[in-house]
């Protein structure tokens, strides 16, 4: 693969990875999260305000950019980065999860996927060969390999047929891959939550090589207990020497898990999703800001983050903002649940660093609990 696309590990704190990827567009300290920027955009905030978070890696999306405004027009407008004014790394999602949970009328057969927009009915047909060219319009630093994202349950020889179809579709896409120096390719280790069909589709996509490994299948409805069991059973089986990307996750205690257990790279819509939604993640846990508790109180969100969102305004602005269903309560919320994440990244890399990532992970659990259950619920009219 291309040479200026490289993983280089600084450090380790028993399984935990503490290092630095190099891409055309810039590095990438690992354990990172990536912000989701599902259509060109992280909803709700700038990209240089996300740039002023830390955040060193977005996502984007192939299901829904290939439908809105169209590949060849992003293509056209300089693609993903350009078109967004993003400077930095860009990965995008192959579409296989958004087709298997957005698309109507889904019909899957060993070429590929035909479906129907869920915006509007169209018709489309989307296979390994073409997920890829339209990621390479899109301009993406990381092209993911198209895959089948198996749904939680499943018999296991359905999802043993799902993962062998993947890994054929794994070949298909890093033969229709255009390599570029400093871009790379991914492929995703499916399989469910069975440990001999994780270590099949992990032996398969080393055959046939990556620039990076992806761990898919998970954080569809399995619960954090099996999810780090699955992951337990897994990780062994994962190249030491490529990053390891955990799709989709996720909460921050799933996340700081995941990193004991050696994934590098994460996504989730929760920070800004949670944001719309009037949900702050603190150090002490969640607080939901239309809760009477908060319309009087002058303190900020979270001091401990090195954020204007989180330390400027106090909480009783914010529970006034989202009571007046104000855009900027919306704003404000996304931007500090971004620092909020990148905050807890930061903290997690220096941890391993230092060889205190237990330590850490056990203080920051705790103070986790400290908080948030009771505040979950809308409690007043106020």
């Amino acid at each position: 693969m291309t040479a200026d696309f490289s993983f280089h590990l600084d450090g380790t704190d028993g399984p935990a990875r503490r290092g630095r990827l190099q891409t055309a567009h810039g590095l990438i300290d690992t354990p990172a999260f990536m912000p989701v920027g599902t259509a060109a955009t992280v909803k709700a905030m700038f990209p240089e305000t996300v740039a002023s978070t830390g955040a060193q890696i977005i996502l984007a999306n192939t299901y829904h950019l290939m439908l809105r405004p169209g590949a060849e027009r992003v293509a056209k407008l300089g693609g993903v980065r350009k078109m967004m004014n993003w400077p930095g790394p860009l990965l995008t999602d192959s579409g296989g999860y958004q087709v298997m949970s957005l698309a109507k009328l889904r019909k899957m057969s060993e070429d590929g996927v035909t479906f129907q927009s869920h915006i509007d009915g169209s018709k489309h047909h989307l296979t390994p060969e073409r997920s890829i060219q339209i990621q390479h319009q899109l301009d993406a630093t990381i092209t993911m390999a198209f895959d089948e994202c198996t749904p939680f349950p499943a018999e296991k020889p359905a999802v043993a047929e799902s993962m062998r179809m993947s890994m054929r579709w794994a070949k298909r896409s890093k033969d229709a891959y255009v390599p570029r120096a400093g871009y790379g390719l991914f492929g995703i280790v499916q399989g469910g939550i069975h440990e001999d069909l994780r270590a099949e589709s992990a032996a398969a996509l080393q055959g046939i090589g990556f620039d990076g490994y992806a761990i898919g299948g998970l954080a569809v409805g399995e619960g954090q207990e099996l999810m780090f069991a699955t992951l337990d059973k897994t990780m062994p089986h994962m190249p030491t020497d490529k990053p390891r990307y955990l799709m989709g996750v996720g909460k921050p205690l799933d996340i700081v898990g995941a990193v004991q257990r050696g994934c590098d790279m994460f996504d989730c819509v929760l920070p800004t999703r949670s944001g719309r939604t009037a949900q702050a993640f603190t150090r002490y846990g969640t607080l939901n800001m239309r809760n009477a508790r908060h319309a009087d109180d002058q303190r900020p969100l979270d001091e401990t983050v090195d954020c204007p969102a989180s330390r400027t305004y106090s909480r009783a602005y914010y529970h006034h903002l989202i009571r007046c269903d104000e855009v900027l309560g919306m704003m404000l919320l996304s931007w500090h649940n971004v620092a909020f994440y990148q905050q807890m990244m930061k903290e997690l890399r220096a941890a391993i660093s230092s060889g205190t990532l237990s330590a850490y992970a056990a203080s920051f659990a705790a103070d986790q609990a400290k908080g948030g259950a009771a505040d979950e619920t809308d409690d007043s009219p106020a």
